[in-house]
């Protein structure tokens, strides 16, 4: 029989509802989920408010999930830094603060950093009285199993290393890992493409990598590899180097560290996405020429995951996420692609940009930690 968290599951995806619609859509007793009910409001997980209607009878208030029950710890670690934010439930941030540390700093110096950065911001932002989990996202694959980085290309001392003890021991709160195109990708779905039935976020910054949600759900692979586009082989560029240490990859040729090499050497200095993106913001000409020439190429492995997936969404985010990156993968995604893979296709920069995955993550957080078993399990004590 559904338990209380199956209410709070239902109310979640399809609320504000009555205590009405749940009667009809579960198909319990009039009783059974008065019981139900009290129990997540006892609890504080859900809330009553406002009048839904009024028909001859007594009003009929709304039950909502609430997003302040508890707030989630989201950091993304980044090529070149760090964002550590608090959010409610729902995504909504309510603090964030840049760490300037990145992923080559190694996980012992960027965590302990992160962690620091987070007590902080919880002891100095108001109305913060739990902590449901801490989210945070890796540029690199991450094993759904185990949560940890599985075999990253650019994150050297990272591989397997155990990110979720390590903050869990900090912090004292339990710890999500994910990788940062697919916390992307699902903030992105949920926000700004909710009725999306499948969306492909590609995120093209210092790498290349590319979060896929199907259904509403990220879709990670065997073992967290699914949409590491950026090593894709591109013919004709075997003379280029990856960090990976192969040769040709897509991240060699079209990624925003590609471009800022091709920047510097025309006597514009550029080190990673993140100065390439400050060029193209200033309309600096020859950034906006290279990031489309570099569109073009990803647009290329792109139209293959669109002729694969035939998703209705692809979504470009990242550092360079531009007119001129957009311009350049819709120049060789259609035509490569065919029409009725393209016929319902929307191509278009990110909506949430660098929250993308600040939002994604606490969505990740809140499906786990108030699932149905989980809060059945806490109810249940």
């Amino acid at each position: 029989m559904p338990g209380p968290g199956d209410v709070l599951e239902l109310i979640r995806d399809r609320g504000p509802l009555t205590r009405g619609d749940v009667l009809d859509m579960t198909g319990l007793s009039r009783m059974t989920v008065s019981t139900r009910i009290d129990a997540l409001l006892d609890a504080g997980l859900i809330v009553e408010k406002g009048i839904e209607r009024v028909t001859g009878g007594r009003p009929s208030k709304r039950l909502e999930f609430n997003t302040s029950h508890a707030a989630v710890v989201a950091a993304s670690v980044d090529t070149t830094h760090t964002t550590v934010a608090l959010t409610d439930l729902a995504g909504r941030v309510l603090a964030e603060e840049r760490v300037d540390v990145a992923v080559a700093d190694g996980p012992d110096h960027t965590l302990n950093a992160l962690a620091e950065r987070a007590k902080a911001l919880l002891t100095s932002t108001p109305g913060v009285e739990r902590v449901a989990a801490i989210g945070i996202s890796v540029p690199g694959p991450v094993d759904p199993d185990t949560g940890r980085p599985s075999q990253p290309p650019i994150m050297p001392g990272w591989d397997a290393y155990p990110i979720a003890e390590h903050l869990g021991d900090a912090l004292g709160v339990p710890v999500l890992v994910a990788n940062d195109a697919d916390a992307a990708a699902l903030g992105e779905q949920r926000v700004a493409h909710p009725g999306s039935r499948s969306l492909c976020f590609i995120k093209v910054s210092s790498g290349i990598g590319t979060g896929i949600v199907i259904g509403g759900q990220v879709y990670r692979g065997t073992d967290g590899g699914a949409g590491d586009i950026g090593h894709v082989k591109i013919a004709g560029y075997d003379d280029l180097v990856c960090q990976c240490g192969a040769h040709g990859c897509l991240a060699a040729v079209a990624s925003g560290r590609a471009v800022a090499t091709a920047l510097t050497a025309l006597g514009k200095p550029a080190a990673s996405g993140t100065d390439v993106g400050a060029y193209l913001a200033a309309g600096d000409t020859d950034a906006a020429r290279l990031t489309q020439e570099a569109g073009r190429v990803i647009g290329e492995v792109v139209a293959t995951m669109v002729s694969l997936l035939n998703p209705a969404e692809v979504v470009l985010g990242g550092r360079m996420a531009s007119a001129p990156l957009l311009t350049g993968v819709r120049e060789t995604l259609y035509p490569r692609s065919l029409p009725r893979a393209t016929r319902h296709l929307t191509v278009s920069l990110s909506t949430l940009g660098a929250q993308a995955a600040t939002v994604g993550l606490a969505a990740l957080v809140v499906d786990r930690e108030y699932s149905a078993a989980a809060v059945d399990a806490v109810l249940s004590r």
